[in-house]
Formats: C-alpha cells, sequence, structure tokens
C-alpha cells in the first residue's frame, strides 16, 4: 500500500517530475509502503507518507546531473576540464530504498535491544 502519491515526492524536490519519473515513483511508493508496513503497521499515516517519500528521492535523487548526488559525503567540480568526483559515504547506497536510522525511529522502531517472544504476541492478541 502506498502511503504518498508522486505529487508529494514532487513538492518535496522542488521541481517537476517527467512522466518516466511519475511512473517509476508510484512504483517505488508502492514498494516503500510495503517495506514500512514489515517493519511497523502501527504507525501513523502521515509518518509512513513522509518516510516513503524520503525513501523514494533518495533512490531516484535530484534528477538533475549537475547536484551532488544524495548520499555523498564529499564532492568536487571543474569547469572545462570536465572533471567531476563524487565520495560515497560508508553505508550508503544510491538508486536503492532503504529505511535510514532516523526513519526508523520516526516509525517507532528506534534502537530497540532486547528479546522477542512469540507467546507474549499472543497474549496480546488475545486480550
Amino acid at each position: 500500500m502506498a502511503y504518498a502519491t508522486y505529487t508529494d515526492v514532487q513538492a518535496r524536490m522542488l521541481r517537476t517530475l517527467s512522466a518516466d519519473e511519475q511512473a517509476l515513483c508510484t512504483t517505488l511508493l508502492g514498494d516503500a509502503g510495503v517495506m514500512i508496513d514489515a517493519t511497523n503497521t502501527k504507525a501513523d499515516n502521515d509518518t509512513k507518507k513522509i518516510v516513503s517519500c524520503r525513501m523514494v528521492i533518495r533512490a531516484i535523487g535530484s534528477g538533475n546531473d549537475t547536484d551532488i548526488p544524495i548520499g555523498a559525503t564529499q564532492g568536487s567540480m571543474s569547469g572545462l576540464g570536465y572533471t567531476q568526483s563524487w565520495t560515497m559515504g560508508t553505508g550508503t547506497s544510491v538508486g536503492e530504498l532503504y529505511i535510514s536510522s532516523a526513519e526508523k525511529k520516526m516509525l517507532g522502531l528506534g534502537n530497540q535491544i532486547g528479546s522477542y517472544s512469540p507467546v507474549q504476541e499472543l497474549a496480546e492478541v488475545s486480550v
């Protein structure tokens, strides 16, 4: 289930998406919704919308070849020598959907340490 539309992503990117980008964005928003629901179905829909948009923006980037790629920690450009160089940070990916640690906290996951008991889950369902 998608929690946002391509117009929500477009508004956050401050540019108009092409028809191909709109189709890709719609597909990725559906994928992001599935990933979010796999982590926490109880988060409110507004939070899921924000997280979905952030995930998709990271995946499709800005779409402007002159911008620094999302996830880059360093970058350089030159003039007539046509040189561009980007250093990608460790633990980041470009073009892939993922939920960042900040977004996990938004979804109520955070840094949970402990154990899981299926018996406790059954007790909560039967109550």
